[in-house]
Order: structure tokens, then sequence, then C-alpha cells
């Protein structure tokens, strides 16, 4: 005789459709910026700085909505470590990061390299990374 056992549902939830908007639409906006610090460190062309700080500051935006919806989700958790946590702290550590790059890109002209530079390639791994894990499906119990 043989028994299958199915849990309920996950232990945790996916994000909704404005949490996954707001989440993956950092990434390509934290891109955008490493590509702009790339080019004004290859032309000293200010604009490039500029249109960085504009990227930089979209980017901010999405990533600290979407923050907003990490900590909700993690103050929602049964489980507070694991997960919930993990995602919460790369997503605090991509804001955080992220506003330095804001105000490192706040400085004149080649004042901004190469710590812009440095600090927009981190940011965005540290975006993907988050993206990544607060995109990927979990699912949880006895299958």
């Amino acid at each position: 005789m043989s028994s299958v056992v199915t849990a309920g549902p996950a232990y945790c939830s996916p994000p909704g459709r404005l949490h996954t908007i707001l989440l993956a639409g950092s990434v390509p906006l934290f891109l955008g910026a490493l590509l702009n610090d790339i080019a004004y460190y290859q032309s000293y062309q200010i604009q490039w700085s500029n249109f960085a700080s504009w990227l930089l500051a979209g980017a901010e935006l999405f990533c600290g909505l979407a923050l907003l919806f990490a900590l909700i989700k993690l103050v929602r958790a049964q489980r507070k470590g694991g997960y919930p946590l993990t995602y919460f702290l790369l997503l605090l550590a991509t804001f955080v990061l992220g506003l330095i790059n804001c105000f490192q890109h706040a400085k004149d002209a080649w004042a901004v390299m190469p710590a812009g530079l440095v600090l927009s390639a981190i940011v965005f791994l540290l975006s993907c990374l988050a993206a990544w894990v607060g995109l990927t499906p979990r699912a949880g119990g006895v299958q």
C-alpha cells in the first residue's frame, strides 16, 4: 500500500505583478548606467555621465519600491530567515550602494571616475543577483 503526501502551498508566495515589474525594471536601468559610465570613461564626454545619473535615479526609484515590497514580504513571512531575508538583504545592499553611486555621480565632471564605474558594475551585479533570487520560483513541502 502506498500513499502520496502532498503539502499545501509553497512556503513562499511568488512576487506580485507590480513587485515583479519594479524588480525586473531596475536591472536594465542599472545596466544602462554602467554602459554610460563605460562610454564616459572612454570618450570624456560629460553627457554620458549626466545620462548615467538620470538612469541611476530611475533605478533607485524602482529598487526602492521593490525593497518596500520585499520588506512587507519579510514581515508577513512565517519563516523570517532563509529566502525572504536573503532577498531583502540583497535588495537593501543594492539600494544602499546604488545611493552611494548616485552621490558619486553628483560630483563634477571627471571626479566621477573611476569610483563611479566600479560602483556601477557592483550595483549592476547585485541587482542581477537580487532579481534572480527574487524571481526564482520556490516550492516547499513534501511531494
